[in-house]
């Protein structure tokens, strides 16, 4: 932990104290986990008594001010969490994340934070009564739904828009390649965050996922999207699961076709030429 993180918790918790509304405060993210760096940043949940929780969520802002040279703050929708406020701060710069709830809007959490202020162990109680759950990778779901983005993504590749390609083929690297590696190897599955550290092993298959601007390079890598998924769901097919035998086969065929077609395009091309 840098003296600048050191420094910002300390101001946050003196101001939590000190604040009568503010019956607790706590920290998530690499604080728990014992991995903070100088490039982490500080999430903080600052949990406020229901009569008062309207009132400082409409002076959010204003509190955030307090604790040093805030540049620039803005409210968490982007990410589905209109209670967090996204903040910068300058001299020294910081990353800091503040989310404020109420005592009840801890029961459906993903973690468990560090505690580092509570009045009447009120956070403690409400830990006790409900556990902690880290979503993880419903494998149904995914086989359900992937050979359908498979015909997605060959279709954005007919159609040469490469852009959109590139961004579908992130989306499926990181809501179903990445978790269902991490799901194998006992990782929380976090999508592609740490996953060079958390997947040594898989990066080179992963790698051959990624697209450039480029048919063919789009082409290779559905190709090894594809061959990845069907690698790490036998991996996991301990896990019994429904596969979509023909969906999968049709999703293939117009891979194969699509292949094909451009093959014998270029083809007729090199004969003109």
């Amino acid at each position: 932990m840098t003296k600048t993180q050191q420094e910002m918790i300390q101001k946050v918790l003196e101001f939590s104290k000190r604040d009568s509304r503010i019956i607790g405060l706590a920290i998530s993210g690499s604080y728990i986990t014992k991995s903070l760096d100088e490039y982490s940043d500080l999430d903080f949940l600052i949990v406020v008594d229901d009569k008062s929780y309207e009132e400082v969520i409409e002076e959010r802002l204003l509190i955030v001010e307090q604790f040093g040279t805030l540049v620039s703050a803005f409210t968490g929708e982007h990410v589905g969490e209109p209670r967090l406020i996204i903040s910068l701060y300058d001299s020294p710069i910081l990353h800091v994340d503040f989310k404020f709830t109420t005592l009840d809007g801890l029961l459906d959490r993903v973690e468990d934070s560090a505690i580092l202020y509570e009045e009447n162990n009120c956070i403690t109680k409400i830990y006790s009564k409900k556990e902690a759950h880290f979503p993880t990778p419903d494998l149904q779901w995914i086989e359900d739904r992937f050979w359908i983005w498979v015909h997605y993504a060959c279709t954005k590749i007919g159609r040469r828009e490469l852009f959109e390609t590139i961004d579908f083929l992130s989306f499926l690297r990181q809501s179903v390649l990445a978790p269902l590696i991490q799901l194998l190897l006992g990782k929380l599955p976090r999508g592609v965050r740490k996953i060079e550290l958390d997947a040594p092993q898989y990066i080179e298959a992963l790698e051959r996922t990624v697209a450039t601007h480029e048919y063919e390079s789009c082409v290779n890598a559905l190709q090894a999207t594809i061959n990845l998924y069907l690698e790490l769901r036998e991996e996991l097919s301990q896990s019994p699961i429904v596969k979509k035998v023909e969906a999968e086969r049709v999703a293939l065929q117009y891979f194969q076709d699509l292949l094909k077609n451009y093959f014998e395009s270029n083809s007729m091309e090199d004969n003109y030429e």
